[in-house]
């Protein structure tokens, strides 16, 4: 337990921290240890000003809060902890981000949601591809579905307007509460609306529509910056200059740990295109996962949809899990990971159970001498495992049997809050599994700590 007592603002040969008259503990004890930020709070606390909540990113990674009891005119010094990690929830765009956020020369037809005279919703994302749903009878076709957790259990109707969507999607301090019932310590956010961007057509366009998203992101971020962490959105069918630019950009001035790219060719590119391996070689340098992420169809290319056309149940299940599937073996067998052996990459939202076998799969064809024409310096199996990573639904009854066999440490699972098919209670559902201790906890953040060097 960490020590706590009534604290001092102190100053000491240009240091700057806090110190605990009871404990005599001192916070602060390197120039540039607190951000400006934390000086800024420091300066107002000196002064007699009160905050219910501070907190303080130290510059060296370790992060500490300081918790302001106004009825007491205490403070305490807490150590963050990372026990319960969502490794994939979502945030909820406002419908005008991008005419918002985008520089002006990209705002007159820049991505938006559309509402018709009728209240149907459509995201407009060029004048190629636009992403809405069939009616229901009378109602209105909207995009509630997006911020409509609750519906699983039949507590929300998934109808409802966009912008009456879970708050938390919207506005970091409600999600903050709904991650405090939830028992979870940190999140990695992804988009909703941006999941559909990866049909824009324009390279120059669509690096414009993820530079305003990833701007931003960062602001929704910046309240909570040791819970909330953004995944940046890549422009994968941009050049490569533009891409590398972004990641730099995200990286170095949002200060983001991962970037986002869905699992579909871009432009007909998959993601094994060695037009990309100066992005997988920049984003190995710079210490920058990738975490991989499909959807629904966004204009691009989806495996099974020519071939399973009615129900969306099926729809649903087909692409992501085929579509991660592909992913996976581009970036394992097609060498990808090999190349670049300090690339982590994340396999998100399709179910995690398809990856045993489908490893045991690839390891068969390496292991066919009369077969194997990869290419690779080790079994896919050995590569995943030293560089990969796979998320589980809380659902998902296979986990317990395969976290060992795949490597707790490369497990990850996810609310997908606040989206229709998220999960109250994902973390107490794992938690049920009663896998050993070790596993659990691997299980529960480990994987993700790895996957996003969270330490």
């Amino acid at each position: 337990m960490p020590r706590e007592g009534p604290l001092r603002p102190a100053r000491a040969a240009g240091r700057l921290g806090f110190r605990s008259r009871a404990a005599g503990l001192t916070i602060g004890d390197a120039p540039d240890i607190i951000d400006a930020f934390g000086r800024e709070i420091a300066a107002l606390y000196a002064a007699g000003y009160c905050y219910p909540q501070v907190y303080v990113c130290l510059a060296r990674g370790t992060l500490l809060g300081f918790t302001h009891n106004v009825f007491r005119n205490e403070v305490y010094v807490m150590a963050r902890e990372y026990n319960v990690i969502d490794a994939d929830g979502h945030i909820l765009e406002p419908p005008d981000l991008w005419e918002r956020y985008s520089d002006p020369k990209y705002r007159e037809h820049c991505p938006k949601l559309v509402i018709d005279a009728e209240g149907n919703e459509s995201f407009f994302v060029d004048e190629s591809f636009d992403f809405g749903l069939r009616r229901r009878g009378k109602e209105p076709a909207t995009l509630g579905v997006l911020g409509s957790i609750g519906s699983r259990e039949g507590e929300i109707d998934s109808r409802m307007p966009y912008l009456e969507g879970r708050k938390g999607g919207f506005d970091p301090h409600a999600r903050i509460v709904d991650m405090d019932r939830e028992g979870i310590d940190a999140a990695f956010l992804y988009p909703s609306l941006g999941l559909f961007l990866g049909g824009m057509k324009d390279p120059d366009a669509a690096a414009a529509a993820c530079r305003a998203y990833n701007r931003w992101l960062a602001d929704y971020c910046k309240p909570y910056p040791e819970r909330l962490f953004g995944a940046a959105m890549l422009p994968m069918q941009s050049s490569v200059e533009q891409l590398i630019d972004e990641v730099r950009f995200a990286r170095r001035e949002l200060g983001f740990r991962t970037g986002f790219v869905r699992p579909n060719p871009y432009n007909d590119r998959p993601l094994h295109d060695r037009a990309y391996y100066p992005l997988w070689q920049e984003a190995q340098e710079l210490d920058f996962a990738i975490g991989i992420h499909g959807g629904a169809e966004s204009g691009q290319q989806t495996l099974g949809m020519d071939r399973f056309k009615h129900g969306g149940a099926v729809r649903h299940a087909v692409a992501h899990t085929f579509e991660m599937m592909a992913a996976s073996t581009s970036m394992i067998m097609c060498g990808v990971c090999d190349k670049f052996p300090r690339l982590r990459v994340a396999f998100l939202e399709s179910g995690g159970g398809w990856m045993a076998g489908w490893l045991d799969r690839m390891d068969r064809h390496f292991d066919d001498k009369g077969m194997n024409d990869t290419g690779l310096s080790m079994r896919p199996s050995e590569i995943y495992r030293r560089q990969c990573f796979v998320s589980f639904e809380p659902v998902e009854r296979s986990l317990k049997l395969l976290a060992d066999y795949l490597g707790a440490d490369t497990i990850l699972w996810a609310t997908d809050y606040p989206h229709l098919d998220g999960f109250w209670g994902a973390a107490k559902m794992i938690k049920k599994m009663g896998m050993p201790p070790q596993t659990e906890a691997a299980v529960l953040a480990g994987g993700a700590k790895r996957l996003y060097n969270l330490h």
